[in-house]
C-alpha cells in the first residue's frame, strides 16, 4: 500500500491550505461548536487564519458572537494535538508513532477479524454531531455498505433522538418548522426546560431584538437566568412537564381557546385528545405541579391572546423523564391553538451540537442516508439506486442505538469499537464503569484532535484528526440552514481531516472502488443532493459550496423546483445562482409530511418516575447548563485561557435556599453528592 498512499496523500495535499485562498483575506466560515449556527469572518496572514470576528450580514448571528465563538481558533493550537498515528504496544502497553500505512493496515485486519470470527454484529461504530456532514455520510456509508458493519450511532442520540422521535410521530418527519426570525416576531414565547440565555446566548439576544414586548414564560423548576428575565416563570415541580402541559390544554378546550378551523382541517386525533385530558383538571394540575391555579389561568389566557405564540424547548425536556411524549404534548399545545406555519409561531425544537441535524439526516446510523428507513425495501433500493451499489449490501435491520452500543461494550457483545471526534469515556457518564469496559475490547479505535482524552486513554490505536478551520464541509444548524465550514489552518503534522481519512479507510479495505465517487467534501455533497431528492429534505437546488456562501446559508427544503422559482428574483443577480429568502419556515400551507398530510395528536398517560425519590435518596437532582464558556466535556474550550477564566473552576451544585437551612448548609460549603449511580 505504500505507493498507493503516497499517491493519496499527494492527492489530499497534506499540509497545504486551499489554493483559492490568497495570503491576506477574510474568508467566512460557520462556527463548530453549538447549533445556532454562527458565521465567523477568518482573517488570513500568509495564508493562514490569524483571529476572527463574526460576520456582519449573515442571518444567524447578525454580528454577534459568544464567548466559544471568539475562541474558536485557540483549541487548534493546543500543545496535545494528535499529530501522528499512535498504536499501542502490547508488551509495554505504551502509545507508540506508527505510519499511516502500518495503522490503517492493522486496523481493517483487527475489525475484519473480529467480524470474521464473531460475525457483523460484532463491531460498532460510535460518531458525533461535530463533524461535516459529508464526513457524516462517509462514515456511516463505508462502515455499513463496505465494511458491512450493522451497529453504529452518533452522540446527537443522547441529546435530540427524542425530538426527532416526537416530529417524526406528530409531522410525519423530523422537522423543525422554524426560522430564527420567529425569536423577532412572536408576541409570545413559551421556553419550555430551556436556558437559552446561557445555552444559546445568540439566540437570547435574538429574543432582545424582538420589537412586540413580548411575554415571555418560562417553564423550569430553576430559577435560570432566562427565568430572571420571564413576564412569567412557572417554576414547577421537578419531572411534572407533562402534567402541565395536558393541563394548560384542558384549560384552553374548556374555555373554547382552541382553533378549530385549523385543527379540523390540518390534524388528525384532536378529539380523542380533548377527551383525554379533561381528567387533568385545574385542581389536580396545580396540585401535582406546585403552580397555583391563578398561575395556571394566567398562562392558558396569555397563549389564548397572543396573535403569534411560540414554543420553545432544549435539553430540559430532551434528556428529560418522558421526553419524547413531552415534545408532542409540546407540538400540540402549537396544533390546537394553530401557531404554526405563520411568522412568530411553531413548536420548535432548539439543537445542540452544531451538526446535529445533519446527522439525523445524513450519518447512515439508526436511519438510512436522507431520513430514511433501513426496514424499508423501497427505500433501500432508492439509496443503491442513487449510490450505484448492489442493494443487498445495504442491512435491512436497524442499528444498535447509542446506549445499546455501550451496553453490549460491557456485556462483550460487541468486541471491537471505533470512535470519532466523541469523548465517550467521559460524556456516558457514571463512576468508571464504562472505562472498564472500553478495557475489555479486543480492539479500540479513537479518531480526535487531542491524545490526551478520557476515551483516549483507553485506545489501541489513536488516529490523529483535524479540527474545525482545517477542513471543509457543511453543518446543519436547528434552524435547518446548511452553511459551510472553510479550511484556514492547516492541520499540525501528519493529522489529516475526518474525511479523508475515512478515504484512506476506504483504500485499505477494498472499498476504494465502491467509494470512488466520494472523493471530496464537495463531491459528496452533490451525492447528498441526489439521495435527498423528493425527500422532504430536498436540497437538489442548492448549487454548491459558493451558492451557499452567496445565500448566507441556505435552509431546507430547497428543491430544484424551489430554485427556478426565485430565479428571476431581483436578488438573483443575472446569471448567478437564485438567492432564497434568508428565513424561512415550514407548513406555512398546512401539510405535513405524514400520508394524509395531517398532523397528529399524539399522547399518553403520564408515567412515574423509575427512581423516585426516597428517604435513602430525598433529593431530586437536575443538571443545567451553568456558562456559555464551556462546550462538552471541555476538550476544546478547556484549551482557552479566556474561556477558563469565563467558567467556575470547579464543580459546583446550587441548592434552594429551603432545602439549604434544611440541610444544616451554607452557601460556599463543600459537600458530598451521592446518587444510586
Amino acid at each position: 500500500m505504500t505507493e498507493e498512499l503516497a499517491l493519496s496523500d499527494a492527492a489530499f495535499g497534506l499540509g497545504k491550505l486551499p489554493s483559492r485562498l490568497r495570503p491576506e483575506a477574510t474568508v467566512r466560515s460557520v462556527c463548530g461548536f453549538c447549533s445556532t449556527g454562527c458565521s465567523l469572518d477568518m482573517h488570513l496572514r500568509e495564508g493562514s487564519a490569524v483571529n476572527l470576528s463574526p460576520s456582519v450580514l449573515y442571518p444567524v448571528n447578525l454580528g454577534m458572537a459568544c464567548p466559544k465563538g471568539w475562541e474558536a481558533l485557540t483549541p487548534l493550537d493546543a500543545p496535545d494535538r494528535a499529530t501522528r498515528p499512535l498504536l499501542r504496544n502490547r508488551s509495554s502497553g505504551r502509545m507508540e508513532p506508527v505510519s499511516w500505512d502500518r495503522a490503517l493496515t492493522g486496523m481493517v485486519e483487527r475489525f475484519r477479524s473480529v467480524m470474521d470470527l464473531h460475525g457483523p454484529g460484532s463491531v460498532a461504530m460510535l460518531s458525533t454531531g461535530q463533524i461535516c456532514t459529508e464526513e457524516m455520510a462517509f462514515a456511516g456509508a463505508l462502515w455499513k455498505f463496505g465494511f458491512g458493519a450493522l451497529h453504529s450511532d452518533s452522540n446527537t442520540r443522547q441529546c435530540m433522538a427524542t425530538s426527532h422521535v416526537a416530529y417524526k410521530q406528530s409531522f410525519g418527519f423530523d422537522a423543525p418548522p422554524y426560522s430564527y426570525q420567529d425569536f423577532e416576531q412572536s408576541d409570545v414565547l413559551v421556553f419550555i426546560g430551556s436556558n437559552l440565555c446561557i445555552a444559546h446566548p445568540i439566540l437570547w439576544q435574538r429574543v432582545l431584538k424582538n420589537p412586540q414586548k413580548p411575554e415571555i414564560i418560562v417553564v423550569d423548576p430553576r430559577r435560570t437566568e432566562t427565568a430572571m428575565n420571564a413576564t412569567q416563570h412557572l417554576a414547577l415541580s421537578p419531572k411534572s412537564d407533562l402534567i402541565l402541559l395536558y393541563g394548560l390544554a384542558a384549560l384552553l378546550i374548556q374555555r373554547g381557546w382552541v382553533d378549530i378551523d385549523f385543527v379540523e382541517s390540518h390534524t388528525s386525533g384532536y378529539a380523542d385528545f380533548s377527551e383525554f385530558v379533561l381528567e387533568f383538571s385545574l385542581e389536580r394540575v396545580a396540585a401535582e405541579t406546585g403552580i397555583s391555579a391563578g398561575q395556571l389561568l394566567r398562562v392558558a389566557e396569555t397563549i389564548h391572546r397572543g396573535k403569534a405564540v411560540s414554543f420553545w424547548w432544549t435539553m430540559g425536556v430532551n434528556q428529560s423523564h418522558e421526553s419524547t411524549r413531552t415534545a408532542q404534548a409540546i407540538i400540540n399545545l402549537a396544533l390546537m391553538t394553530g401557531n404554526i406555519g405563520r411568522p412568530g409561531t411553531g413548536a420548535n425544537s432548539i439543537t445542540g451540537q452544531c451538526n446535529a441535524m445533519g446527522s439525523r439526516l445524513f450519518a447512515n446510523a439508526t436511519g438510512l442516508l436522507g431520513g430514511r428507513d433501513f426496514l424499508n425495501p423501497v427505500q433501500r433500493a432508492e439509496v443503491a439506486d442513487v449510490l450505484g451499489i448492489p442493494v443487498e449490501r445495504i442491512p435491512q435491520q436497524n442499528s444498535l442505538a447509542y446506549d445499546q452500543i455501550i451496553e453490549g461494550v460491557e456485556s462483550g457483545e460487541i468486541k471491537a469499537l471505533w470512535i470519532i471526534a466523541t469523548n465517550t469515556a467521559h460524556s456516558w457518564g457514571g463512576t468508571g464503569a464504562l472505562g472498564r469496559a472500553l478495557q475489555k475490547l479486543e480492539f479500540l479505535a479513537v479518531q480526535d484532535l487531542y491524545t490526551t482524552t478520557e476515551t483516549a486513554a483507553y485506545a489501541d490505536l489513536i488516529l490523529p484528526a483535524a479540527g474545525w478551520g482545517e477542513k471543509e464541509g457543511t453543518l446543519i444548524n436547528s434552524e435547518r440552514r446548511l452553511g459551510v465550514v472553510r479550511k484556514v489552518r492547516r492541520a499540525p503534522g501528519e493529522a489529516l481531516s475526518d474525511f479523508n481519512i475515512l478515504r484512506l479507510v476506504a483504500l485499505y479495505s477494498g472499498n476504494g472502488p465502491l467509494f470512488k465517487e466520494w472523493s471530496s467534501p464537495e463531491a459528496v455533497f452533490e451525492i447528498l443532493k441526489r439521495l435527498s431528492a423528493g425527500r422532504p429534505c430536498d436540497i437538489t437546488g442548492i448549487r454548491g459550496y459558493g451558492h451557499l456562501d452567496a445565500a448566507g446559508g441556505i435552509q431546507w427544503p430547497f428543491s430544484s423546483a424551489d430554485r427556478e422559482a426565485c430565479g428571476h428574483s431581483p436578488s438573483s443577480g443575472g446569471d448567478k445562482d437564485p438567492l432564497p429568502v434568508s428565513e424561512r419556515r415550514l407548513f406555512g400551507d398546512g401539510l405535513f409530511f405524514t400520508p394524509d398530510s395531517r398532523a397528529r395528536f399524539i399522547y399518553a398517560a403520564p408515567r412515574a418516575m423509575v427512581h423516585a425519590a426516597n428517604s435513602e435518596f430525598p433529593v431530586v437532582l437536575l443538571t443545567g447548563r451553568g456558562t456559555s464558556a464551556q462546550w462538552h466535556t471541555n476538550t476544546r474550550t478547556g484549551k482557552s485561557a479566556v474561556l477558563r477564566s469565563l467558567y467556575p473552576p470547579e464543580v459546583y451544585v446550587e441548592v434552594h435556599p429551603v432545602d439549604l437551612a434544611g440541610l444544616g448548609l451554607a452557601s460556599g460549603d463543600r459537600v458530598r453528592i451521592r446518587s444510586r449511580w
